[in-house]
């Protein structure tokens, strides 16, 4: 599939009108469905890196392997990276290499350092500090900063 959407950076830089091409992430979850019970997924990625979604997000996201008709490149996630077009980029981590279904939400990787745990945009969920009650679990330890 190809889809049309911008990417946010937490940094407040944007790039709009990409065309990301890869495989919907709804194909996957029907091909692999969760348990009834599970409502987060944890996307895990190289070198140690995850992100945390709720299955609904994850079921509007692309995994990725081609940019505006191009590969991705190493640096941009290549071979297979997330889009969740409506979230910030952190919650697509590059270098996806499995997902692991949750009954109970778990932070991932720049969540568990002080990221908004949901990282909507369009809200500015940048940080664990603007949370709301029942948007994400307890940090393992006082965000820095």
């Amino acid at each position: 599939t190809t889809v049309t959407a911008d990417f946010h950076c937490v940094t407040k830089h944007s790039v709009l009108g990409l065309r990301w091409s890869g495989v919907a992430a709804s194909g996957l979850l029907a091909l692999a469905p969760p348990a009834p019970e599970a409502r987060h997924v944890l996307v895990w990625a190289d070198r140690g890196y995850s992100a945390n979604l709720r299955l609904d997000d994850l079921r509007q996201a692309v995994f990725v392997h081609s940019v505006d008709g191009e590969p991705l490149r190493p640096e941009r996630g290549w071979p297979l990276r997330l889009v969740v077009p409506h979230l910030y980029g952190w919650k697509g981590p590059k270098w996806v290499r499995g997902l692991e279904y949750l009954v109970e939400d778990r932070r991932g990787f720049w969540e568990e350092r002080g990221y908004h745990n949901v990282g909507d945009p369009w809200l500015e969920q940048r940080y664990s500090y603007q949370e709301q009650p029942g948007e994400g679990p307890p940090l393992p330890h006082p965000p820095r900063g």
